[in-house]
């Protein structure tokens, strides 16, 4: 995948989607925004971690905010790069390459509009192998890193440059300026040279992103389930199928908030599941016992095409099926699950591995 190509960015959207554990925006979104940049501005090359220059100057671009809101204020070319080119003002640096901060829909795609835009690289790979909903829950703040400069943009023109103390404060003081903005921005931060990129970045997120995709779009023909041979990709677990019968939503301080209830259908007739999210689904309960909690994915699929659904994009009446993937390692250690586990989202949990927890309800 040296150079994105339209059927390359239709199936990013889809497994990105897909990792993206139903938040980091609508991925039609994402798609259309990337499409339309590269037919404008010519095509993106990508490049692996592998392939950096220790001294390239590496930035993630994406979007902060209410996926609810996002679909109603779509950015335009020039709200998506002026956080960038604010950045480069402010630091006095040019960028070599951009990147994903996290592999969501919109979020996976937003820097290859920019990179197209630019006309510079991007690389394969982000800092969280899944969406977050809160800015300091990626890896570089793992890692001891701080922001130091971030960089927001709207679609008034408004630019705001801040340099914040660490990455709580960018999370607090970035999400009430994407508030006052109108509850969607544009985002640069976490400004890196390509020696750190390659310590902290998790590689190839961008690959695994399109093979899921092409996976979940390809003609039914195989006599496997593509959901089942997504989750032997990933080493995930089915945890429940079922009908949506009841969705609590709404905007709340900068994130779509809110859990969705289910009854279960087929193997799983007669009980119920219910996912908490706050942008991304964050806990899974069958039957009031937890099946998978953050920092572990967890998805909601269409049952019949497999196709992703976001939190967003979920309604009522919809037959589902609900899965999770183990997180990235080290999401897995004391300060990742310190940074994004159950109890940081104020559930009465302490983290147990997805495995653990599906081992002890059912197998697979």
């Amino acid at each position: 995948m040296k150079w994105l190509n339209e059927e390359d960015i239709e199936n990013i959207a889809v497994g990105a989607a897909v990792l993206g554990t139903g938040g980091g925006g609508d991925p039609y979104i994402g798609k259309m925004m990337a499409l339309s940049a590269i037919q404008k501005y010519g095509p993106v090359k990508v490049i692996t971690v592998d392939e950096l220059e220790d001294n390239q100057w590496v930035l993630p671009a994406s979007g902060m905010g209410s996926p609810s809101v996002l679909v109603e204020k779509i950015p335009s070319f020039k709200q998506l790069v002026a956080p960038l080119k604010a950045f480069e003002k402010a630091s006095g640096k040019k960028t070599d390459v951009v990147m994903p901060i996290e592999i969501g829909g919109v979020n996976s795609l937003i820097p290859v509009a920019v990179a197209a835009m630019m006309r510079i690289p991007i690389l394969d790979g982000d800092a969280m192998g899944r969406a977050f909903p809160e800015a300091q829950m990626v890896t570089f703040h793992l890692d001891g890193l701080k922001p130091e400069l971030v960089t927001l943009g709207d679609e008034q023109g408004n630019v705001v440059t801040i340099e914040p103390a660490n990455g709580h404060w960018s999370e607090k003081l970035a999400r009430n300026i994407t508030v006052a903005m109108g509850g969607s921005s544009i985002v640069c931060d976490y400004g890196i040279t390509g020696a750190q990129a390659k310590k902290s970045v998790i590689p190839g997120t961008l690959t695994l992103a399109r093979q899921i995709g092409a996976l979940l779009k390809e003609q039914r023909t195989a006599a496997i389930h593509p959901i089942v041979q997504m989750l032997d990709i990933l080493d995930g677990y089915q945890l429940f199928k079922g009908k949506a019968v009841l969705i609590k939503r709404g905007v709340q301080g900068g994130f779509t908030r809110g859990e969705a209830n289910f009854d279960g259908t087929d193997d799983d007739k007669n009980k119920t599941c219910t996912l908490f999210f706050q942008n991304e689904h964050l806990l899974a309960e069958i039957d009031g016992k937890p099946i998978a909690m953050a920092p572990d994915l967890i998805a909601v699929l269409d049952e019949e095409t497999g196709m992703p659904i976001t939190t967003e994009g979920l309604k009522y009446g919809a037959r589902v099926v609900i899965v999770a993937f183990p997180a990235n390692e080290k999401w897995r250690t004391k300060i990742g699950i310190e940074t994004a586990g159950p109890r940081y989202f104020n559930y009465p949990y302490d983290y147990v591995p997805l495995e653990t927890l599906v081992k002890e309800q059912s197998p697979r």
